[in-house]
């Protein structure tokens, strides 16, 4: 089979094509056909495990998320090529799940020829097993510096015959001068691939954009498909940057109840405050998600000691993965959260680190390799980490140990037991401190092959794991007490975004980008 190609291109970054992308893979699953997702290049730190030739490698969480929405099996043909910030001018390369150094040291503008056989190749492949590839563009597909070099945009667009939907976000103000001046700044044989325009995050009365859409029309010969109404906090992971600054309580409510709000069982409330530290090379953050989807969970993004003791009460601090971890731990220091993690700590707050987050919670960091750098820990958990060259990426299941900590504040006790999976991606290796041990300083290890360790009190969990709140199994556990129905799971979300493109498309609009 050779499958049809539909392309989500964008006026701008943030225009909505990642989620939009992930709604038409549901949508088009749902009609009885076999989907795959696809993305040429993509440049983000959220990463996810997935099969490749070589047993196992890294795409972008965006393509892994898309996939789980086409109930296809994520591998690392849908993302070829990911590109992963290091610092502002240079980016690890990982070509087919796997990094390769000589890329990552090659001039951006002259890594296009090299890697696009690769990315040509993997479409190729993705075409030939299924019904439909659901493809994201990515930026602008109009930046006239970078046409010449493109990988990621029209290349592929007219390599695989695509028919494209151009979104523009028009809460920004300008949506029809951005989707005109795309189109005229394409050639002629991309326009002719563009089939559709979206209006995305309209907010109002949509009988008042005429005559703008019908103008449109005659000007560029192109429809406008849909106009989506604005949707706060739709439950999809963001793809780019911390989500959002805002502190927002579960089930995507934009703003906090209340004081004494009632739940749909009508009684207080159950608030669960979270704080989770942005630092500047956070990464992997898109698997807090699930926290803000879950009924009573107020989560908050916090970057100084001020943000933390703002609040009335904070349960969690999560110390989330890091691109570079021995910075971002000196930029904690920098800000005083140190200690302020050491004090939540000592009064029996839980804390929980992962990945990065585990290390920095351990006595050092040890660097023999120039990898990662030199650092003192948080000395939280009598741990030593050892950064290695070659990096670990696996996916992984694993269990709980039956028995947690003891201790009377031990915040995580619901998940001894519970099988869990998620992955694995690190350079650093973590062992007990071997001196601390001796003394009677002991981690108590709650998983096994050194993935997770916690202090005898039992308030300070660190993890490699990631992927630990997208797992139905440990959100059920950690706060499905509190509720008569099941916790609100990534599976849920996903219908709901084929829900809604199909109430707010044109009847027909979207199968008729099959028969293009």
């Amino acid at each position: 089979m050779t499958a049809k190609c539909v392309m989500v291109l964008g006026t701008t970054s943030g225009a909505g094509k990642s989620w939009l992308t992930t709604a038409l893979c549901r949508y088009y699953q749902r009609q009885g056909l076999k989907v795959a997702p696809f993305k040429a290049q993509n440049m983000s730190n959220n990463a996810r495990v997935v099969a490749s030739e070589s047993g196992q490698g890294e795409i972008g969480s965006a393509q892994y998320f898309q996939a789980l929405a086409a109930r296809a099996l994520p591998d690392v043909r849908m993302n070829p090529l990911l590109l992963k910030p290091e610092r502002d001018t240079h980016s690890q390369v990982v070509l087919m799940g796997q990094v390769s150094e000589e890329l990552s040291n090659m001039d951006w503008r002259g890594r296009s020829n090299h890697v696009w056989p690769v990315i040509a190749q993997a479409l190729d492949d993705l075409r030939a097993e299924y019904d439909v590839v659901v493809i994201e563009g990515a930026g602008s597909p109009a930046e006239i510096n970078l046409s010449g070099s493109d990988i990621v945009n029209m290349r592929v667009a007219l390599y695989a015959q695509a028919a494209c939907l151009l979104v523009t976000d028009i809460d920004r103000g300008g949506a029809f001068a951005h989707l005109y001046g795309t189109w005229a700044l394409l050639p002629e044989n991309e326009r002719a691939l563009i089939k559709g325009f979206v209006l995305n995050k309209f907010r109002g009365d949509a009988s008042l954009l005429a005559p703008a859409p019908q103008m449109l029309q005659e000007l560029t010969g192109i429809p406008t498909v849909a106009t989506l109404p604005m949707w706060w906090q739709h439950g999809l992971p963001e793809e780019d940057g911390v989500f959002d600054m805002t502190p927002t309580l579960g089930t995507g409510v934009s703003s906090l109840p209340p004081e004494g709000a009632l739940t749909a069982r009508g009684g207080p409330a159950p608030l669960t405050q979270i704080c989770i530290v942005a630092y500047p090379r956070l990464s992997n953050l898109d698997e807090f998600q699930p926290l803000k989807n879950v009924p009573g969970v107020r989560l908050q993004w916090v970057r100084s000691p001020s943000e933390i003791s703002a609040l009335k009460t904070t349960d969690w601090i999560i110390l989330p993965g890091s691109k570079n971890t021995s910075g971002d731990l000196a930029w904690l220091r920098s800000q005083g959260l140190d200690a302020a993690i050491a004090q939540h700590a000592q009064a029996g707050g839980a804390v929980l680190g992962i990945c990065g987050g585990l290390q920095m919670l351990g006595e050092a960091l040890i660097d023999p390799h120039g990898v990662d750098g030199n650092a003192p820990g948080l000395g939280l958990l009598p741990l030593v980490t050892v950064f290695e060259v070659d990096k670990t990426v696996r996916h992984t299941r694993t269990r709980f140990a039956a028995q947690l900590a003891a201790g009377a504040t031990n915040p995580w006790s619901a998940l001894a037991g519970v099988e869990v999976a998620g992955y694995e991606i690190h350079h650093g290796q973590t062992q007990p401190h071997a001196a601390m041990q001796a003394a009677g300083d002991v981690a108590l290890e709650v998983m096994a092959a050194g993935l997770g360790w916690q202090n005898p009190a039992g308030n300070v969990l660190g993890l490699y794991l990631h992927g630990l709140f997208e797992d139905p199994a440990a959100l059920q556990a950690l706060f499905g007490a509190r509720f008569d129905k099941p916790v609100p799971t990534l599976d849920s979300v996903f219908d709901g975004l084929a829900d809604f493109i199909e109430k707010n498309f044109e009847p027909g609009a979207l199968q008729a980008l099959l028969n293009e």
